[in-house]
């Protein structure tokens, strides 16, 4: 039989692989809020520079801090004691309350100071959205797949390229014949920086909702294929569609971001300032020219436009490829059947520990 070290070394599996609901009676009280509890407190106490005004003088800001704190540290020991804690002990967990004292208790200092009832709801706006991003980013294992994408970078990385090798014939043909067209220079020369960002995250958006749309069915398959034991519920399932777009996501910014950088290494090689004047381009609002084998290359914000509105686009057809094309979608989804079934067969064991330990302990819990 396990222990509750087995059970832990389970769980924090779960929370590397950035699939911590996964975790059997996992809470927002336990298991998010208290775990960042060091953020919070240091926003927390932060915030009492609210009372301060550029205004008054260095003395009375001063006053106004530590005045803020003395608010700060009672409305928390007022806290405490509602909840029959010690009264100068920190918050071991963060419930509804805690939460609502975050939100508000800073939020009035700059009514107490100066009457700016306008930053009250300013500061409880943000305090509301901090909670809300910390929740997504701790709840949903955003920081766990984050970092196993990292520590995996070089296979990432390895299997992207090898996926952009293949696509290479498809794409050069599309690619190239638009960025040999003055037609796509003159477009992108003019265009606002913000705009081809705009493009960009319309792009993403756009390949997202296709994911989104074909996903359900791939957890499907994915759970058949591993054999997961009991079937996932609905919040697991969202985490691990979650990650999965996250892996998606890795894959196709290192593809889009090779064709960039690609594209910005032929255009240099390719469009001389010659070919700038008879196409009427301009560089654009900066330009380096420097010269390699005696020949001249011209590096301009024009040819990085254009080459990065080439990777948006190279970005959206591989995006969707990954789920409709049956080589790039059996490459993608197959890897991580293979990585997701060793953790859906922890899984299956978690809870059968789990079931073990609980029911072992229901005799001397009756006692």
């Amino acid at each position: 039989m396990g222990t509750d070290a087995d059970l832990a070394g389970y769980e924090q599996r779960f929370r590397r692989a950035g699939l911590p609901l996964f975790i059997e009676d996992f809470s927002a009280t336990h298991d998010i809020f208290t775990r960042a509890t060091p953020l919070l407190g240091l926003v927390f106490v932060a915030e009492m520079l609210g009372a301060t005004s550029l205004k008054w003088p260095f003395w009375v800001n001063l006053l106004a801090v530590l005045g803020g704190l003395a608010v700060l540290i009672t409305g928390f020991a007022v806290l405490n004691r509602l909840r029959g804690r010690p009264f100068r002990s920190l918050p071991t967990r963060f419930g509804t309350p805690e939460l609502a004292t975050f939100v508000l208790l800073p939020a009035l200092l700059p009514v107490l100071s100066e009457f700016q009832f306008r930053q009250f709801f300013g500061v409880a706006a943000g305090n509301l959205l901090l909670i809300g991003l910390v929740y997504a980013v701790v709840g949903y294992g955003l920081i766990g797949t984050t970092i196993w994408g990292i520590q995996r970078l070089g296979s990432e990385l390895a299997r992207s390229v090898a996926s952009l090798v293949r696509a290479l014939p498809l794409l050069l043909v599309f690619s190239l014949v638009l960025f040999m067209t003055a037609d796509m220079w003159q477009v992108f020369a003019g265009m606002p920086t913000t705009f081809i960002v705009f493009m960009a995250v319309a792009f993403a958006l756009i390949s997202n909702l296709f994911l989104i749309l074909r996903l359900p069915q791939e957890l499907d398959r994915i759970e058949r294929d591993a054999d997961s034991g009991p079937p996932l519920r609905r919040i697991q399932r969202l985490n691990l569609s979650i990650s999965l777009m996250i892996r998606q996501w890795m894959q196709v910014l290192v593809v889009s971001s090779g064709v960039g950088l690609f594209f910005v290494a032929f255009g240099l090689l390719a469009i001389s300032r010659h070919v700038y004047e008879l196409w009427g381009i301009s560089p654009g609002t900066w330009s380096h020219e420097f010269t390699l084998l005696n020949h001249p290359l011209l590096l301009s914000a024009t040819l990085t436009k254009v080459a990065a509105a080439i990777a948006i686009f190279t970005g959206l057809y591989y995006s969707i490829s990954l789920m409709t094309d049956a080589t790039y979608r059996a490459e993608f989804l197959d890897n991580v059947t293979a990585e997701l079934r060793d953790l859906f067969t922890d899984r299956t064991r978690y809870l059968a520990l789990r079931s073990e330990l609980l029911e072992a302990t229901r005799p001397s819990a009756r006692s």
